[in-house]
């Protein structure tokens, strides 16, 4: 339940030069002119697509650099000529099917992805984002399925990451360690494809409590410094391994982005900061007016505030039930187990165990809460 983007969305596949996608700048920034201009654009002739859907990505983009779900409401306002078409152009299901994936509609997605491929089964986007939305939703034969049909529609190096990520939840972690260590090796891997595989690396280690984790997510922070999913994910590393200043360093104290604000109010009330309190009241704050807004997007989130920061397990495991009954990342494993734990839930740690035990995931942590749980913690 709160604002910010925190599914890891499918990389763009480089194609025209309009589907290139840029950070929102700064307000003196030539390119907030041109994207003020590409409005001005869209406003004069708001049927035109092909500007539509420029200015769309864009304000996709926006939304996940700033964490700012408004800007998927002006995306979604400026696709109004097609959003209720049940059949409308390609790039629009595409654009619509993006949309409805940032704002956890999967369902919506998959259907507007479903009809793109029944008329362009090569359409390389769509393959990529259906089985990005699969795999979240913890589908993984039908994700891979889409991965496996991306050879010669996208390049290569899109194909093995998309088979690589199925492969690492699903018990053949090593196989996917050395296909992404070769996919980044190889010339001309794009900017997208070598910072969406060097995340996958480093969250592949984070699970495995690999040493190669932490010079992964650096050399993906190289490459993107202010990705919120990466800076993210990193620094639920650093907290794991009790390394609390460094996310404090990482994230900036006027962090907009709601997910980015809970790992700094975890990394001060670690520190026992003077601070903490302040983080955690703001961090409260967003929280209640997702709520009252009917914001149910990041439950995953609202979980963990709950649990370490509100001293509610209760919630937190209701909150993590709901979230997992929508989209089944390791996260989200995770947090149902640590919101299981604590509050003493059988069924919550044998949820988990059940599903480790079908999809082969493999995550220490969560492993041995697990046996935590079973040495009797766990009463009920």
């Amino acid at each position: 339940m709160l604002t910010g983007i925190g599914v890891q969305a499918a990389p763009f596949v480089p194609g025209a030069d309009s589907e290139v996608l840029e950070r929102l700048p700064e307000k003196t920034s030539p390119q907030l002119r041109q994207l003020k201009a590409m409005r001005a654009m869209v406003a004069r002739d708001p049927n035109d697509l092909a500007q539509v859907a420029a200015l769309a990505r864009r304000y996709i983009e926006a939304a996940r650099s700033e964490g700012d779900p408004r800007y998927l409401g002006y995306a979604e306002a400026v696709m109004k000529p097609w959003w209720k078409q049940p059949d409308g152009p390609t790039a629009a299901l595409v654009l619509r099917a993006t949309l409805r994936q940032s704002s956890h509609d999967f369902d919506a997605a998959l259907a507007d992805l479903d009809r793109v491929l029944r008329r362009e089964p090569r359409n390389a986007q769509a393959r990529l984002t259906r089985a990005t939305v699969l795999t979240v939703q913890g589908r993984y034969a039908q994700a891979r399925s889409d991965c496996e049909a991306l050879p010669g529609a996208a390049p290569q190096v899109y194909a093995t990451l998309c088979s690589a990520a199925i492969d690492s939840l699903t018990g053949k972690a090593d196989e996917a360690l050395r296909a992404l260590d070769a996919a980044m090796s190889a010339r001309g891997v794009d900017a997208g494809a070598r910072a969406w595989g060097q995340t996958l690396l480093g969250e592949i280690g984070q699970r495995r409590d690999d040493a190669s984790a932490e010079p992964r997510f650096r050399e993906a922070l190289r490459g993107d410094p202010n990705d919120p999913y990466l800076v993210g994910a990193f620094s639920d590393w650093l907290l794991d391994h009790e390394r609390p200043r460094e996310v404090v360093t990482l994230i900036p104290a006027d962090t907009r982005i709601d997910p980015l604000l809970l790992r700094r109010a975890l990394a001060l009330t670690m520190l026992r900061s003077d601070d903490a309190p302040a983080a955690v009241d703001a961090l409260r704050a967003r929280v209640l007016a997702s709520r009252a807004r009917g914001d149910t997007v990041h439950q995953r989130e609202e979980a963990r505030y709950a649990l370490a920061l509100n001293g509610d397990p209760a919630m937190a495991l209701e909150l993590a039930r709901r979230n997992f009954a929508v989209q089944r990342e390791p996260a989200d494993v995770r947090v149902l187990a640590e919101a299981a734990l604590a509050a003493r839930d059988a069924a919550g740690m044998r949820e988990v165990r059940e599903w480790l035990a079908n999809t082969g995931l493999q995550y220490a942590a969560v492993e041995r809460m697990l046996a935590a749980g079973a040495g009797g913690r766990a009463a009920r």
